[in-house]
């Protein structure tokens, strides 16, 4: 595609979706886009400026920050940020050990010498720019097809991003928008030290667990303040003593007084990926295959992880972390499932394309059909390329001797002709990886991790088996078990001077050090590379091909009057409606808020529902001097609003009118987790933590007054 048809769709696309917002409250907006959703915004109750929101890199939206795996906000001029829980949760645990509890306990720092290091792979990225270089990217790719497109694609990004980082303390990126239609350069300060400064005790951060998780009603305390530190030239620098508090350009003030329902609400996040400009064979196959897949593998897992930690207390705490993201995924997964097929999304799908492609011919709808046919081919392999992918990310020894051979043999390349992931830019990251291994992994847990991932692929019919790890783990599950107890009988990297010094020969591309698991790594790693240059054949062919499918979405929902923004890819997003209350089903309706009322009716004084005591003493004495509602005479906990939101906006705060922060967005209801795919307004609510509870915790139940002032909450 040319650049100048690219810049045609691209207008295309932001005017369609325009004109669709009056419609419905879906939309994870472009903050390009908010100016042009002027009118709508207002009319919602909006009461700033909506032009403001263009920029991403002014205030307010600069004081939002991608943070982990997640999102957060600066609160306070000295670096403080705000995030969920569960965001920092590898934080909490990276600090905790069983006679040092944190998870359990919570924690508040003292002052700020008392603030603990978060482990070394946690960042927080502040976005300071964001350039359409659309041109730059597609102009190698004119004329090339599969492998080729794909590389010249990926060999422009690199340019781009090399040229962006030449600045110290930069991290740069591209992001793909309307699936290879237009392409944005995004330039973000990389903090990388990160301290714990306030986290509430698992039983209020975490209070109903997996139980309430994707449930309404809520009364969870998800949220965690950590501070931001940075070299004393204020540059962003790796953990130490001497490091001084971030200054943030911008940060938001919580306010003093509480939402009410059908009150305004804006958030503002780095939502993940959302696939509702997918094919309708991409919507079946994610009802029929993927999603009972995963439910079934990470059950598994859990199970695996369980069996290998049992009666192993330092062994369970390692694997806290781990524990908690197979189950929030596990349930996601679950909950996508019931959504979709609630919704019946996969039939009104297809009934969607079917009239889009009776309305679409000539060039694109040969590419459209093309493009049909490299999914089936990437759906022939779809399991094996699902259970290999699990043995990389779930494993932490395994992963770190296929990732030391990988840098092996990137590092004898060009910096800019290396895989993304295994530049020299990436190091920092690679090291923080193999740090942290120490505090999260143990030989029985991970064993029984990858008896589990291996015999389900052992499993596999002939055509999708890899002879490489065929001959590795064996075809039987004896051979299997045989194996590991081998190789991890006899490993070293178990100790991080192993690791590390493993890395310093890598990285220059150097023989490492003979151990067992580094040898199954170099028989490993050639079929991932032969099984990667596959993938990207596909996803090259899909890059040339998708286009044609959103000229014709695109097309046929101006005509339906259907919102049409980019699907979510981690970039910067903004989401607007109000607090709105739900009825799931007949005869069923739910309050848009939450009081601690429910956490005395919940509590049995067992996990996941065991209050603490102080807790329970704090609502019994009823003093929630100004935190109170002053509608509902007591403490409010979560609320409820119609926000268009998804995995990723975890931590994204919520304001109202003013642009004052209100809430934590931390969770959805369940029967909007398939929202990812399918935007259905009867169900869709997204939950947050009111910030009057936080507030209210922060001084009459775990005092942090010190906090309290620093974010001008104090009397």
């Amino acid at each position: 595609m040319s650049p100048s048809r690219c810049v045609t769709l691209l207008s295309a696309l932001l005017l369609a979706g325009t004109g669709a917002a009056a419609h419905a409250d879906e939309g994870m907006w472009m903050p390009s886009q908010l100016p042009q959703l002027a009118a709508q915004l207002r009319q919602a109750g909006y009461a700033g400026d909506p032009a403001t929101l263009a920029d991403l890199t002014a205030a307010p939206l600069n004081a939002v920050v991608r943070a982990g795996g997640g999102t957060g906000a600066f609160v306070s001029a000295d670096g403080l940020v705000l995030t969920n829980h569960h965001v920092a949760y590898g934080v909490i645990q990276y600090n905790s050990s069983p006679q040092r509890n944190l998870i359990d306990n919570g924690y508040v720092a003292a002052d700020r010498a008392g603030e603990l290091p978060a482990n070394p792979d946690f960042r927080v990225l502040v976005t300071v720019g964001f350039d359409d270089v659309s041109g730059q990217v597609l102009a190698g790719a004119r004329g090339l097809k599969g492998r080729a497109y794909y590389e010249a694609v990926d060999a422009a990004s690199k340019r781009i991003v090399a040229d962006c980082e030449r600045e110290a303390g930069i991290r740069c990126s591209v992001a793909n928008m309307y699936y290879g239609t237009a392409f944005y350069r995004i330039r973000q300060l990389e903090l990388r030290d990160l301290r714990l400064v306030y986290a509430p005790p698992r039983a209020i951060g975490n209070y109903g667990d997996e139980i309430d998780n994707f449930m309404w009603p809520r009364h969870t305390g998800d949220f965690t303040l950590l501070r931001a530190y940075v070299g004393r030239d204020g540059r962003p620098a790796a953990y130490s003593p001497d490091n001084v508090p971030y200054q943030p350009p911008s940060h938001l003030q919580v306010s003093r007084e509480g939402p009410q329902a059908g009150d305004f609400a804006m958030l503002a996040g780095y939502p993940g990926i959302t696939y509702r400009h997918r094919t309708a064979a991409e919507f079946a196959e994610q009802v029929e295959w993927t999603l009972p897949t995963r439910v079934a593998v990470f059950d598994q897992l859990l199970e695996a992880i369980g069996r290998g930690s049992a009666g192993d207390a330092e062994a369970a705490t390692r694997y806290a972390s781990q524990v908690q993201s197979l189950k929030n995924n596990r349930k996601r997964a679950a909950g996508e499932l019931d959504g979709l097929r609630r919704s019946d999304a996969a039939r009104l799908r297809a009934a969607d394309e079917q009239a889009m492609l009776a309305a679409t011919g000539g060039g694109d709808r040969r590419a459209i059909e093309a493009l049909a046919g490299v999914l089936a081919q990437g759906s022939q392999v779809r399991e094996r390329d699902f259970l290999l992918g699990l043995v990389a990310s779930q494993t932490q020894l395994l992963r770190s001797a296929l990732l030391l051979e990988r840098l092996r043999i990137e590092s004898a390349k060009p910096d800019a002709g290396r895989e993304s992931g295994y530049q020299a830019r990436d190091l920092a990251l690679l090291e923080g990886t193999l740090k942290q291994v120490q505090r999260r992994y143990d030989p029985q847990v991970e064993k029984a991790l990858l008896a589990t991932l291996l015999g389900r692929y052992q499993a596999l019919p002939p055509e999708q088996r890899v002879a490489e790890f065929d001959e590795a783990f064996g075809r039987t599950p004896q051979e299997l078990e045989q194996a590991l107890d081998a190789l991890y009988g006899a490993t070293t990297l178990g100790t991080e001077q192993a690791r590390l010094s493993r890395l310093e020969a890598a990285r220059q591309a150097r023989p490492m050090e003979a151990d067992p698991l580094l040898a199954l790594a170099a028989r490993l790693v050639p079929a991932q590379l032969r099984l990667e240059a596959e993938r990207k054949a596909r996803e090259g062919e899909q890059l040339r091909l998708r286009p044609a499918y959103m000229r014709a979405l695109t097309a046929w929902r101006q005509r339906a009057g259907g919102a049409v923004y980019p699907d979510a890819n981690g970039t910067l997003r903004v989401s607007y409606g109000r607090l709105e209350a739900l009825a799931p089903r007949d005869a069923v309706a739910f309050a848009p808020v939450t009081t601690v009322a429910g956490i005395v009716e919940k509590n049995t004084g067992q996990v996941p529902f065991d209050a603490p005591r102080p807790l329970l003493d704090a609502i019994a004495a009823g003093d929630f001097g100004a935190t109170v509602d002053p509608a509902l005479g007591t403490q409010t906990v979560n609320f409820l609003t119609n926000l268009d939101t998804t995995g990723g906006n975890s931590g994204s705060p919520v304001v109202n009118a003013k642009g004052e922060l209100i809430g934590l967005n931390f969770d959805s209801n369940w029967e909007a987790v398939s929202a990812s795919w399918w935007f259905d307004p009867r169900y869709k609510r997204a939950v947050h933590v009111d910030l009057r509870y936080m507030r209210w915790l922060m001084e009459k139940v775990y005092p942090a007054p010190h906090v309290l002032r620093e974010m001008g909450l104090d009397g």
